[in-house]
């Protein structure tokens, strides 16, 4: 009997990637391609939706290549992909424009309208979820006013995973963990609902919407146009794949309602499941799970590690000559230092903030004295802080999780996860896949191919913890008088940021 592959796909916006894994979750080879995220008018966000296919073909092809298997021996493909934005596409699949990312903010003034005028919390119960200029229901409103031509050349709108997989079979489909993020479902039902599209004002576009599949649902079969370009044999299963959220939350091993999910990137995401949908305005977003009869609940903003990537842009540009890996610095900055009451403190606000929409990045306490140390190590902690912000508002609804489990940027950083289990007074683990996202879509690929009989059985089988991090009852003291502070400035500085 030949070997059997998994192929994962995960498209985050400026990034495409495809990962090889035999059935233990193994990477068996990795390749990404960049893509250029597109900013031609003020708070528009685009992705070029052929050059988004065009460099997704090209991974999936190195990855074949690097990893020297038949593509026969790759028995099932899934894909994942970034929430919502909106790729619009004709019968065949063709884009109808450029596509839209999830930063996009053009239809600003459609959610502030929608929020002045109680639609969203009218709609609430169905939705279970804000809403933010990025989402289809606001971008849809915005082409009826501004490109109407565009949709009467469309057939499709679909979010980012689901595109790349219509390239892929030459079928559309919703899959449901995305579809459910996008304010234009009833969540609890798993189905569009007309009084939803009647409120936004966008009943018109109701016939843009795919027939909706489940994670682990067959989705269609490589086509032979995509075989040709992929390397990829032809009829190969495809499935519905999930929103990158819960794929990353699969291959954390996020299988019940104890664990809390962490991501450190450009945004610091918290989540966890749930069997039962959450209804609150202090809730960013309740959505449906990979996981039948769960709700993934999530608290997020911008305000995580992309606030590191500045700093090291903007202020360590000589260690980036020195050193391979700038980043290591930052580790060994930080790691050699200890957290004292009167630190400078930074407030990680630098692409937005959930706390004041007025709010700005802002370092506080800065002497003659201050090094780049130091600066290093207010951002580790205002990042922490802010991931604890969201964090309590997730702890009015739950009991305190057993474990947090830590992915994205941060998770590369053992200096920073220690900080993390310090600050929440949690241990921390970190999953050994490096491509976490690209894992969760092939266990969702070895089910709907019938591997493993259900999502808990194939993250037993294929994820792994890399180490753990426990916390330290000294350190743990001193950041939650430093926590105390930050909030206090927080509260302070709004009347600052208001008048600016």
């Amino acid at each position: 009997m030949s070997e059997r592959y998994l192929l994962g796909v995960d498209n985050g916006g400026t990034v495409a990637k495809a990962a090889l894994f035999d059935l233990t979750g193994k990477e068996l080879a990795i390749a990404r391609r960049n893509i250029e995220l597109e900013m031609p008018h003020a708070d528009w966000h685009e992705i070029d939706s052929d050059r988004l296919w065009q460099a997704t073909a090209e991974a999936i092809r190195e990855v074949i290549r690097d990893a020297k298997v038949a593509a026969k021996e790759i028995v099932s493909v899934s894909c994942t992909g970034h929430g919502n934005g909106l790729y619009l596409v004709d019968e065949a699949g063709r884009p109808t424009r450029k596509g839209i990312s999830s930063s996009d903010s053009r239809a600003r003034d459609y959610v502030e309208n929608w929020n002045q005028d109680g639609i969203i919390e009218k709609l609430r119960p169905k939705t279970l979820q804000c809403n933010w200029p990025a989402q289809p229901n606001a971008l849809l409103r915005w082409m009826i006013d501004n490109e109407p031509e565009t949709l009467q050349r469309s057939r499709w709108a679909l979010m980012c995973k689901d595109y790349v997989r219509m390239r892929l079979t030459g079928e559309a489909h919703a899959e449901l963990t995305d579809y459910s993020g996008t304010s234009l479902m009833d969540v609890r039902k798993g189905e569009y609902d007309d009084e939803i599209f009647e409120a936004f004002g966008i009943e018109s576009t109701r016939k843009l919407m795919p027939p909706v599949v489940r994670s682990t649902q067959a989705a269609g079969s490589i086509s032979a146009s995509a075989a040709s370009e992929t390397g990829l044999a032809e009829g190969t299963a495809v499935y519905g794949g999930a929103f990158d959220i819960d794929a990353c939350g699969l291959a954390a091993g996020c299988i019940d309602p104890d664990s809390m999910v962490m991501v450190g990137g450009t945004w610091g995401n918290n989540q966890y499941i749930t069997p039962e949908p959450l209804c609150s305005a202090d809730v960013f977003m309740v959505s449906r799970y990979a996981i039948d009869g769960y709700y993934l609940v999530l608290e997020g903003s911008a305000t995580s590690a992309s606030n590191l990537e500045w700093f090291v842009d903007l202020m360590l540009a000589d260690q980036r000559q020195q050193s391979s890996n700038v980043y290591r610095w930052c580790d060994n900055a930080v790691g050699e230092s200890a957290p004292t009451i009167s630190a400078p403190m930074f407030l990680p606000f630098l692409y937005g903030s959930p706390v004041n929409p007025n709010a700005t990045g802002t370092f506080l306490g800065l002497t003659g004295q201050t090094d780049r140390a130091a600066m290093a190590r207010a951002i580790f902690e205002g990042v922490c802080f802010m991931h604890h912000w969201h964090w309590d508002r997730l702890m009015q609804f739950r009991p305190c999780p057993k474990i947090i489990s830590m992915t994205g940027g941060v998770a590369r950083s053992e200096v920073w996860c220690q900080m993390f289990a310090d600050v929440f007074n949690v241990p921390v683990q970190v999953p050994e896949a490096e491509e976490l996202g690209a894992l969760g879509a092939a266990m969702i690929a070895s089910i709907g191919h019938g591997i493993y009989p259900d999502l808990a059985a194939a993250c037993e089988q294929m994820t792994r913890i890399n180490r753990r991090h426990e916390p330290r009852s000294e350190q743990h003291a001193v950041y939650s008088a430093r926590r105390k502070r930050f909030l206090a400035t927080l509260d302070a500085l709004c009347p600052i940021w208001n008048s600016l």
